[in-house]
This record gives structure tokens, sequence and C-alpha cells, in this order.
């Protein structure tokens, strides 16, 4: 019976919508959908049967009509009304027909009655109870492909309107799949891509794709050299994992094209030290020249003993002073002004993300007061991050030899024309404030040029940088211009 049932449901899911479904799995499709309904029709039926065995037919036995309103009641009733109305039934069959009753005959006929009424409708009732729960089933899978469609469609939309490029291959290599985007990375009309060997455009997928890979399931990122149709080459940074099918291992690669990327960073870089170049030459040719100059005074008052004046070598070494002061006086124009509109929290963010391993890997607490309505500033966004690392890792390096408590503040906030930051530490203040800012200063760690190379920084896009000391720490604070 459930296997009847099922057959028919599903003939009716494909035919169309669970209410087609419900019409075609009815048992009686004629039969009153109102449950009161149905329980007055089936009424009338037994009364009809009734009066006609009892009124109009005396030799045949009409007993077996009262099946009729059984198979409609036995819809609605539960197994044990079912059983009270088939007692019924049978009292009616045995009152009307021309059959005598006694113990021997009777019983047997009655139970036989009893049975076959309680019988249909019990088994009316199963029927409809495993239709309901079918229709159920059925609702719950159109549900979910319902679901499934609109999650496909979804994500055929998300990688079709990817920025990245998105393909996936079989273990030889050969595309299976790839979106628009990777059509236009790769100078290929779609869908020309699908069909070839993805190891020609990134050779370095061969040693993934060609792995057996059952055991195993690759997922990483890596930085490789593409090639596009035209034979021109590019960096990508491929996010890429193996997965198992049906029919085998798959690769899925995510691929960006970050040569953009690397030609503005390295031309960033390039900036950065040009311009850092020209302020660690200006100030060893400060040093110089401070330095010649005390020479040719001593040269000066040396070249009045008359017996010197006339000795070859004081005289070439008068010459090499003077030599030695044109160099120095070179004229260093300034670097290019790259200054231009940068958002300051950002910068600040990726400091965050930058210095928090050194923190954490020294036991500082770190506190940051940022005003969240900081203006635009004026800057070279690369040359005020150089001058933040520089003020904060001095700062952790002073922090990591102190076995007190380790803090760092670094806050920022709005005064004016001006955006102010300022970066904190306990770590005992600075015993020279007046030499902070020279070039080549004695007890240096490197150069001497950190602090000097950083204040030039800030001050060339119409910043600065100073030191305000503080008891027992030390508080460093960089003036940044607004742009309105």
């Amino acid at each position: 019976m459930r296997d009847v049932v099922a057959d028919e449901a599903a003939a009716a899911m494909r035919a169309g919508t669970p209410e087609r479904a419900r019409r075609r799995t009815m048992p009686f499709p004629l039969a009153p959908r109102s449950k009161s309904a149905s329980l007055i029709v089936a009424g009338g039926l037994v009364a009809l049967i009734a009066l006609i065995d009892w009124r109009v037919v005396d030799d045949v036995p009409l007993g077996f009509l009262y099946l009729l309103p059984m198979l409609m009641l036995g819809r609605m009733l539960k197994p044990w009304q079912t059983a009270l109305v088939a007692a019924f039934l049978t009292y009616l069959t045995e009152e009307f027909d021309q059959f005598r009753w006694n113990l021997r005959t009777g019983l047997p006929r009655d139970v036989l009655y009893f049975v076959a009424f309680f019988s249909i409708g019990v088994f009316v009732y199963e029927m409809n109870r495993n239709r309901q729960i079918i229709l159920r089933h059925l609702h719950e899978i159109e549900e979910q492909r319902d679901a499934r469609l609109e999650a496909e469609e979804q994500l055929s939309v998300l990688i079709e309107s990817s920025p990245a490029a998105i393909i996936t291959a079989n273990p030889d290599g050969t595309v299976l799949m790839a979106n628009e985007a990777a059509h236009r990375m790769l100078g290929i009309k779609p869908p020309m891509l699908l069909g070839r060997s993805i190891h020609r455009y990134f050779p370095a997928l061969s040693n993934i794709s060609g792995r057996e890979t059952s055991q195993r399931l690759f997922r990483t990122v890596m930085q490789s050299r593409g090639q596009r149709d035209d034979g021109e080459g590019f960096l990508a940074e491929i996010c890429f994992s193996t997965y198992q099918t049906d029919s085998g291992s798959r690769l899925a690669a995510m691929i960006l094209d970050s040569s953009e990327e690397f030609r503005t960073r390295e031309e960033a870089s390039l900036h950065q030290m040009l311009a850092g170049s020209r302020i660690a030459v200006g100030a060893v040719s400060h040093e110089i020249r401070n330095v010649c100059g005390a020479i040719a005074v001593v040269h000066r008052n040396l070249s009045r003993n008359h017996r010197l004046a006339l000795d070859k070598d004081f005289e070439a070494l008068g010459n090499l002073v003077l030599a030695l002061e044109r160099i120095a006086a070179v004229d260093l124009r300034p670097y290019p002004d790259q200054a231009m509109e940068v958002d300051l929290l950002a910068v600040l963010d990726d400091l965050r993300i930058v210095i928090a391993p050194s923190l954490e890997d020294k036991g500082i607490a770190c506190s940051w007061e940022l005003d969240p309505e900081l203006p635009l500033v004026w800057a070279d966004g690369t040359n005020l991050m150089q001058v933040f690392l520089n003020l904060t890792t001095n700062s952790i390096r002073t922090l990591a030899g102190k076995a007190a408590e380790r803090q760092l503040t670094i806050s920022a906030r709005h005064e004016g024309q001006r955006v102010t930051v300022e970066v904190l530490d306990n770590g005992g203040g600075v015993a020279q404030p007046s030499e902070l800012f020279h070039p080549f200063q004695t007890g240096a760690q490197n150069t001497g040029l950190g602090l000097y190379l950083a204040r030039a920084f800030a001050r060339s896009f119409g910043g600065d940088l100073r030191y305000r000391p503080l008891p027992g720490s030390a508080c460093f604070v960089v003036e940044l211009a607004t742009v309105r």
C-alpha cells in the first residue's frame, strides 16, 4: 500500500506542485474535502442504505454497501472511532438482513461484518496517513530543491561577477570551468579557455594538479608567474584547493593579477629609498661641511706660518679640504612632493597589524586612543608609516629590556588645523632630549639616522616630529596638517 501511494505521489510531483500532488493522490477525488461535510455525506449514505435495506429489499442483504461510507469515514476517524462505527454498521447489517440470529451462525457472521468494516476503515486511515507523510516529504524535497537552485543561481552569479579569476580543472590540468574574469585575465574570448590546459598559463600548478590527491588534499596560497594567451607574463596570487568528486580529484583556483600592486609597491619603495637617501646624504654633507669648515679655519691659521705656507704638502692639504667642501655643497634638490590626502585612521590600522606580533612577543600592553572622527591629512602614506614604525620600534626596543609593567599608548586627536599623534611608552624617558634628532648620534644601535629621517619625512609633507618629556616616560608627538 505504501509503495502504491508513494508511486502516485512521485508521479504527481513530476506533474507539478504539491497541491496538484494532493489532488492526484486523493483516494476519492469526488469526496468532500471538509471534515464536517464528509461526516454529513457519510451519515446520509448510511441512513439511505439502512432505509433501502429495511423497506425495499427483503431477499438480498445490502450490508456490504456500508463499505462505501466506511471508505469515506476512514480518512478522518481514528482507529478507535472506526471500531465504534464498524460496530454500529454491524448492528445495522444484522438488524435489517433476512437471516435469523443465533449464537452458532450469527456471532461468526457479525464478527466477519465487523472485521470487514473495521479493516476497510483502518486501511483507508493508514493510506491517508501515509499520503500525508509522503506529501510532507515531497514538500520538504521541493523546498530543498528550491533552496539548492537558489544557492546554485547565487553561486553562479557570484562566480561570473567576481573580479577574481575562478578556474576548476581535472587532474590533468584541463580547464572544466572558468568565469569571465579568467578569460579577461588571460586575454581569451569566452568560452575558449574550456578544455585547454591550465599549466600553459600557470606552470606552477602542474606540481599540484599532477599529483595523486586521493589521500591528501591541498589548500594554500602561493605567488606565481602567469602567462597570458599572447605570451605576456604577469605576477599572480593563486588561492587554490583540491577536492574529491565521484569522477576523481579536482583543482579549484582563485587567481588575482598582482602585477599592478607589485609595480606600485616597487615604485613606492623606490620613492622611499630616494627620499631617504637624499635626506641621509644631506645629513652627511652637513656634517662634512662642518668638519671641513673647522679644518679650513685651522688651515688658514697655520698658513700664517711662512715655512708651512711654502710647503707643497700643506698646500695640497688645503686643496683637498676645498674639494671636499665643494663635494659636500652639491645642490641636492628636494625630492618631488608626494603629499596627498591620506586617511590617518587607515594608516594607524595598518600600523596595528604590523606591530601586533612584536607587542605580543615582548609582552607589551598597547592602548589605542583614536578619535573616530579624524579628518584626512596631507602626507605621503608610505613615509608616514615609516615615521610611525620608527617611533613604535624604538619604544618596543626600550620596553623589551624593562622588567616592570610594559605599556605603550598610541593616541590621535584633532586640534584645529592639525592632527596630533602621540606615541607614549613608560620605558623611562630619554637622557639627552636635545640630541635626539641629530644625525650620527653616539650610542645609537644603527646609524643614528632613524629619528633624524623620521622628522625629515614628517616635515617633507608639512608636518613635524618633536619630543615631549614626561616623568618616567618618553612621548613623541607627530603633527600633521589637515586637508580642510
